[in-house]
Formats: structure tokens, C-alpha cells, sequence
């Protein structure tokens, strides 16, 4: 399926906001290429199609897990904020005819992250949290460092800033992102 076509499908499938933050992601993760020599096309495509699963209903949760099989972890179940990853990594392989591995997988972990992820995964995962309508109070920093060729300690610094929301807020936390977190820690400290 061409970029054409899969945006045409985006566009039925999520809101105007959600389309329009999908491709700021998009173009946010164009740019951070340039910074970290990754490849702009398969970026800009991760980016329009991270959040492919987004609003889906509860039904169209259950049909998705389904169709394809999907395991969902006890906390992915009956969260679709952490879901639509990993459901969205199905919808762009088996529906929108994504087979770029590295693109699959960019979209399964943008919201947990993950050990060993690739630049492209990382890239993802920030362009998400920076994109320029991002206004919460940490998506400044994120941005200072992402730009400055500090993709590691801007992502370590987001880890950090959803681990503490999520404690202050009584959540539980996934444990691929406490994983992700340590695993960072460790890279960086060698």
C-alpha cells in the first residue's frame, strides 16, 4: 500500500486530531534523521502510523485481538492506551501491507519502549512526546535534548517523567518500560 492510501485509511480510521498529531510525529521524526543518520521514509511512515490503533472502540479492540491472535498483557488488557501499540503494529502489517521490521516494531513499543531498541524505535518513541503541539511541562526539555544529539538521555529523561507520573498517580506500571529504563542506565554508564 502507498503513503497515499495508507493516509486515506488514517483517515477514516482516527480523528482529525489524532491524524493531524500523526503526522507531526511524521515530520518530527523526518527531522531527528538528520540528527541520528536514520532512514527518513521508513521514519516519516512510522510516525503516520504509530497511533493507528488509537480510537478504536472496545469492540473493534476485541474484534482486532481476534482476528489476529494479538496477546495483550495483563496490563495491556482494558487499556488502550497501551494497547494501540501493539495492536497497531497488526494494523500496519496485516492491513496496510507495512513489512519493514524495524517499522513494525517502532510502532509496537512507542509508548512502553523497550531493551536494545533501534534508532528508529527510539525515534518514535520521542518524536512522539516532542511533535510541536506537545504542551506538557517536560516536552520543552525533551525537545532540547532530542535536538542536541542527546536522544538517549532525552528518552531516559522520559522514562524517568512517566515512571514518576505514574507512581503519583497510583498506576501500575508496565514493566517493559522500568526494562527499557534500566537497560538505558546500564548502555549509558559503559
Amino acid at each position: 500500500m502507498n503513503l497515499d492510501n495508507i493516509n486515506k485509511k488514517l483517515k477514516e480510521m482516527l480523528t482529525e486530531g489524532r491524524f493531524e498529531h500523526s503526522l507531526n510525529v511524521a515530520k518530527c521524526a523526518e527531522k531527528l534523521c538528520d540528527i541520528y543518520d536514520c532512514d527518513k521514509e521508513k521514519a516519516y511512515l512510522a510516525g503516520m502510523v504509530h497511533d493507528c490503533a488509537k480510537c478504536l472502540n472496545e469492540k473493534q479492540v476485541e474484534d482486532y485481538v481476534e482476528k489476529y491472535e494479538i496477546y495483550l498483557d495483563p496490563l495491556e488488557e482494558n487499556n488502550l492506551a497501551l494497547s494501540h501499540s501493539a495492536i497497531g503494529s497488526y494494523i500496519a502489517e496485516y492491513e496496510l501491507g507495512i513489512k519493514d521490521e524495524d517499522i513494525i516494531n517502532s510502532i509496537k513499543y512507542h509508548t512502553t519502549g523497550r531493551e536494545e531498541m533501534s534508532i528508529l524505535e527510539k525515534i518514535i518513541y520521542i518524536a512522539d512526546l516532542i511533535e510541536e503541539e506537545r504542551k506538557f511541562p517536560a516536552a520543552d526539555e525533551l525537545r532540547k535534548l532530542a535536538y542536541a544529539g542527546e536522544l538517549d538521555k532525552a528518552i531516559l529523561t522520559s522514562f524517568n517523567n512517566t515512571l514518576k507520573y505514574v507512581i503519583e498517580n497510583d498506576e501500575l506500571i508496565h514493566t517493559r518500560t522500568v526494562s527499557a529504563r534500566n537497560y538505558m542506565m546500564q548502555e549509558m554508564s559503559l
